[in-house]
């Protein structure tokens, strides 16, 4: 094998035609390794050392690789102001979705400690903010909400008042919260132990866009209460957003005026502030902390104006200062929420690696997403037991943490003290918060996901099919609710991606002139088919699911229907035998016409029909009638096909016919070089197609077999029938094999079409 440099940008190569004999010679083909046993990867598992435990030690603890070798020079003084923005952003936000949850603010803010603390630990990227997260949250108050309704909790009050026991309520969906945060950190832990980390690559981009928009806008409904004052009614199950809507619009002229004012003046300085944030991003050391702004200076107005006692305004109410003990969530609720809590898991997971893989990609370092997994569920788990509910990464809060400095974790550990000091000292100092502040910062930090709607018209230009995934998704979000919606939608994701496998692109291959190039003849000008062989080629790998598919296009495409020519051949042969027969007749009446007078047909009762009007005709002319006669020239147009002379390897030449150029096919290679596996379906069709083939006198090549399809071919027995010199390293070797068997030495395209 040569290979010569003829100049810059070009290249020429001479070597022998390969088939997998020959390529097996030259490459001094290996042994098929064997892979271990189960048992023997057991064992292997068992087997301990001390850099095996080491090595596992610091891939299951992640941080006893990164701090012994954590740079203070470098990085402490970014991470240090990192962490504080990150924190003075967990303050407002922590206590605002803890609403979403339906829960009291201060556990928004153990919420925003614990589980940070933990993934600290235990996580494989730097960059992303763990903690609460306007989805997340309101996943949980779905949960919250329907298990623990207000009608639950009602007694008489005074006078004979009807009153909603709101610390017996409260109490209630802390313990619900918990309890489906641990079932859905156990779920993760599992996956990632048994290391289902790419469960993930199968929820789409576009899903889990359209996912988070559809919650954006339940997690605005929801709000809208706090923002106008109003008490709707409390609505579940499908269409439960449309309902809440239509009746938030039925209570709008009972809209308190104090709330409506304090939402839309809180809503302005927060727009306002977060607009020049963004337009002045790269000159400002830091954003401006107008969250924690705004809800310091809505409490202290809402406290000296006297507005809770004055115009009734609803307030975050009593913050606990200090920490609670651990308690273990309650296991009976997982029975009525594993559904939720296997919907949380995929969710916050695949919004954590999501972003971590975006910033590792960034910087240049491996985000684990088994590790990942293991991490997230240690957050929720761990979390559950401090009276935590469910976590994910927070885009915003990420943003930030990157923007301003942050190189590691550390910035977690930094943002995880700033929340301790608020929950230990200051908690109670916001306890006049009024809830509608606490309602637009939600608002404002929805702006992200709202903008995904962006998403639609860049992909009708370039993906209808994640258009219709965007777009199913979104609605059945919006109208089914969050369980329901992530379910349909990740049922029709896969629907889709199931009919891309069943209807793939097929294309015959022609040759580019003056290369060893084959392309699809529909799509390039210049790709001519050979005269008589026909190259077809799937962009699919071929399995179960698409093996009779792709027969019928296969069929469809190069113009050969075999069960057409095998009919056509078993009439021919029967023609011939019959054909025979009355030559043989035709024979022996002729030399005993001298010895006896030939009987007239209608008295012939022995002979057939054909042979009786045969011997009329001969008695009478002395020759065969050609009317009856077997015409040797039946047209294609008639028959389908041609006869069996030109099936066989002899017929390759062209045609002329009315200043056209026309050849028989001999000769079919099927590249297979899209083809990552074969299974026991597509190596009994191939067997089928070369047996089928061989009985109408077509040869069939294989091209492009990749190494690991030989394998699974030869451990199938495939090669017991076929020869592998039926199967060539590329479609240009097995076309030369073909052309020098027919004699041609050399390529000759004309503008010929090639056809059976």
């Amino acid at each position: 094998m040569e290979r010569i440099d003829l100049s810059p940008g070009k290249y020429s190569v001479h070597r022998d035609v390969l088939d997998e004999l020959g390529l097996e010679e030259v490459a001094q083909k290996r042994m098929w390794s064997t892979k271990p046993t189960v048992g023997e990867k057991v064992k292997e598992s068992l087997r301990c050392s001390v850099p095996t435990l080491k090595h596992r030690l610091l891939t299951w603890i992640p941080v006893l690789s990164w701090l012994p070798k954590y740079s203070f020079r470098e990085n402490i003084l970014g991470d240090i102001v990192s962490g504080c923005s990150v924190g003075i952003m967990h303050l407002p936000q922590g206590m605002a979705y803890a609403l979403l949850a339906s829960l009291r603010p201060i556990y928004g803010l153990y919420t925003s400690l614990f589980p940070v603390l933990i993934y600290v630990i235990f996580g494989t990227s730097r960059h992303i903010s763990i903690g609460t997260f306007a989805v997340i949250s309101i996943m949980v108050g779905s949960v919250t909400e329907r298990m623990a309704p207000d009608e639950a909790f009602i007694f008489n009050g005074t006078n004979n008042s009807l009153t909603v026991d709101l610390d017996a309520r409260d109490a209630y969906r802390v313990q619900i919260a918990c309890s489906v945060t641990l079932l859905s950190g156990l779920f993760q832990i599992l996956l990632g132990v048994v290391r289902f980390g790419f469960v993930a690559t199968y929820l789409s981009e576009p899903l889990v866009r359209a996912y988070t928009t559809g919650a954006a806008c339940h997690v605005c409904v929801s709000q809208l209460k706090y923002l106008f004052g109003v008490k709707p009614a409390r609505f579940t199950g499908p269409l439960s957003l449309i309902y809440t809507v239509v009746d938030i619009c039925r209570l709008l002229p009972q809209t308190k005026v104090p709330e409506l004012v304090v939402s839309l003046v809180a809503l302005a300085v927060l727009i306002v502030v977060k607009e020049i944030n963004a337009c002045y991003s790269k000159k400002l050391p830091m954003p401006i902390p107008i969250e924690l702004i705004v809800v310091i200076g809505a409490t202290t107005i809402a406290h000296f104006c006297g507005l809770r006692e004055d115009y009734l305004l609803d307030v975050v109410g009593e913050i606990p200062s200090g920490l609670k003990a651990p308690r273990t969530p309650e296991i009976t609720f997982f029975s009525q929420i594993i559904g939720d809590a296997i919907a949380m898991a995929i969710v916050s997971y695949a919004i954590t690696i999501s972003l971590g893989k975006t910033f590792g990609l960034k910087y240049g370092y491996k985000v684990d997403s088994n590790q990942e997994l293991v991490a997230l569920g240690l957050s929720n788990s761990v979390g559950s037991f401090f009276q935590c509910y469910a976590v994910t990464a927070s885009l915003s809060r990420s943003l930030v943490q990157e923007s301003t400095g942050g190189k590691t974790q550390v910035a977690g550990v930094i943002s995880s003290l700033l929340v301790l000091v608020m929950v230990i000292k200051m908690g109670s100092l916001f306890e006049d918060l009024p809830k509608a502040v606490l309602s637009t910062i939600v608002f404002v930090n929805l702006k992200g996901m709202f903008r995904q709607f962006k998403d639609v018209p860049l992909l009708w230009k370039t993906d209808k099919v994640d258009l219709l995934v965007w777009l199913v998704t979104f609605i059945s979000t919006v109208l089914l609710n969050l369980d329901l919606g992530l379910a349909v939608s990740v049922g029709f994701s896969m629907l889709t991606f199931i009919f891309k496998t069943q209807l793939p692109h097929y294309s015959i291959l022609g040759n580019v002139p003056g290369t060893d190039l084959y392309l699809d003849t529909e799509a390039y000008k210049q790709a001519k088919e050979i005269p008589g062989i026909k190259i077809f080629r799937s962009a699919a790998t071929i399995c179960f699911t698409n093996a009779e598919l792709f027969l019928e296009a296969f069929q469809e495409k190069s113009g050969v229907d075999v069960r057409k020519l095998q009919m056509e051949k078993k009439k021919r042969a029967k023609q011939e035998k019959m054909a025979k027969k009355e030559k043989d007749a035709l024979d022996y009446f002729s030399n005993s016409t001298n010895s006896f007078k030939v009987p007239k047909p209608n008295k012939e009762k022995n002979l057939s029909k054909d042979v009786a009007i045969f011997l009329t005709n001969a008695s009478s002319n002395g020759h065969v009638n050609s009317a009856y006669q077997y015409d040797t020239t039946i047209s294609e147009t008639d028959s389908g096909c041609h006869g069996e002379d030109s099936l066989t390897h002899d017929s390759h030449k062209d045609e002329k016919v009315g200043g056209t150029c026309k050849a028989v096919t001999h000769s079919i290679i099927l590249d297979i070089s899209t083809t990552g596996f074969v299974d026991t379906v597509t190596v009994k069709m191939l067997k089928n197609i070369f047996g089928d083939f061989a009985d109408v006198d077509l040869d069939i090549y294989l091209a492009g077999c990749q190494a690991c399809v030989v394998e699974q071919l030869e451990k199938a027995a495939f090669f017991e029938s076929i020869p592998k010199s039926r199967l060539f390293v590329s479609v240009h070797d097995a076309v030369l094999h073909i052309l020098g068997k027919l004699g041609q030495t050399k390529i000759v395209l004309d503008d010929c079409d090639t056809q059976m």
